[in-house]
This record gives C-alpha cells, structure tokens and sequence, in this order.
C-alpha cells in the first residue's frame, strides 16, 4: 500500500513540473546560437575585406623577406679564410670569382674592394660603403609596407568601429521612439566592434612581423659590417 501511493505522489510530481514548466517560458531550454567568427567577419564591411587584404600581404612580405634575408646570412664560415689566401697568393682573380660563387651581401661588398685595389684606401672603404648601403636597402625590402600595415590597420578598425555606431545610432533614429529596442542597437554596436578587433589582430600581428625581420636584416648587417672590418685590416696590415 505504501509502494503505490510513492508510486502515485511521485507521478504527480512530474506532471506538475512538466505543467509548470510549459506554462513558463524561462523555464524551457533556450538555445543559444553559438559565434561564427567567418560570419561575424562578414557583418563587419568592406573595411573587413580591406584588412583582410592587408592581412594577406603582410603574410607574404613575412615569408618572402624571411627567404630572402636567412639566404643572404647564410655564408661559409671559412669564407674571410679563403679571401686572405686568395690575396697573399696574389689571386686577385680567383677571390673576386670566389666572391660571385658565394653570392652574398657580404661577398659582394668584398669583391667590390677587391675590384678598387691599388686606390688610396678611403677609396676602397667608401665603395665597400657603398655597396653595403644598397644591399641593406635590398634586404629591407617591404619592411616600411609592414610597418605602415601596423599602424594603419588599428586605425581602419576603429573607422569601421565608428561608422558603424553612426550607422546604428541612425537607424535608432529612423525607428521612432515607440520602435527603439535594445536589439537594434546591441545588434548594430556588436557588428560594429568586429572591425575593432580585426583591425587590432591584423595590426598587432605586422606589428609582430616587422620586429622580427629588423632582428633578422640587423644580424645580416652585423655581419657585414664583421667582414668589412676583417678586409681593411688585411689591406692595411703587413704584406707577406
């Protein structure tokens, strides 16, 4: 007798709450749509298809420099070795040919000095300068687009942030009093911040790159700078 009535109580219990349940809207499960980062993107404008623009080439002056400046910095390390055996053997030849087969920023302002021997040694320094120069501009190739990236496309974020607050607040406007709900204008601010963030992603992510390849073109400056030194003290130490 007590197992039927707990049976019969326990019955009753789950139709109340299924009562209350229907009867109350907050009760029920509400399925929350989850973000789409690919479709909140597409809400931001044309301003998200200009930093995705920008995104793309800072991407590919990141790679291309990283190619080029590693290949310029990669260099045998008996190379000043060779260069000295090369001029005390009196092989002018055979060192500036040695040079063009090693193909570097390095080798080439070498060469450049071999090629200006028997000249008043400022001479010879001021085209082994010379060239460096040039080589440097070489290697620093893109890096100002990167950096102008950097700058600008936090900047074209908030444009997209605000033009698209005006945007909102407009429609706001246009709605009437009597029409205003918080929908519009959350709706209008949220697609609005998109480009904030995608602008400060692209920005920070240049910013990021740019720093990476001055470490990079500095390392290979550096070591240019190592054999010019190494050349002018062979030229003005004693001959053998």
């Amino acid at each position: 007798m007590m197992n039927v009535m707990m049976l019969m109580w326990a019955q009753g219990a789950v139709t109340v709450a299924g009562s209350l349940v229907s009867a109350n809207p907050l009760l029920t499960a509400v399925s929350v749509p989850e973000m789409n980062m690919l479709d909140m993107a597409m809400k931001g404008g044309w301003i998200m298809v200009v930093l995705g623009v920008l995104s793309v080439v800072c991407f590919y002056i990141l790679f291309e420099r990283c190619y080029v400046i590693r290949k310029a910095g990669k260099e045998d390390p008996r190379f000043m070795e060779k260069i000295k055996d090369y001029m005390h053997s009196g092989e002018i030849k055979a060192a500036m040919t040695y040079c063009r087969t090693v193909n570097t920023p390095s080798a080439r302002m070498i060469e450049k000095g071999i090629s200006r021997l028997g000249r008043p040694i400022n001479d010879v320094q001021m085209a082994i300068e010379n060239v460096g120069n040039l080589e440097v501009a070489k290697l620093e190739k893109g890096l100002a687009v990167v950096a102008t990236i950097s700058g600008g496309a936090p900047m074209l974020g908030f444009l997209g942030t605000v033009t698209g607050m005006v945007r909102a607040f407009y429609e706001m406007a246009n709605a009437g009093s009597g029409n205003v709900d918080i929908t519009l204008l959350s709706g209008g601010i949220y697609e609005a911040m998109i480009t904030t963030v995608g602008g400060l992603i692209v920005g920070i992510i240049a910013m990021f790159a740019y720093n990476y390849l001055v470490m990079l073109v500095d390392r290979v400056v550096n070591k240019m700078e190592s054999r010019t030194m190494e050349f002018m003290d062979l030229l003005n130490g004693p001959a053998k």
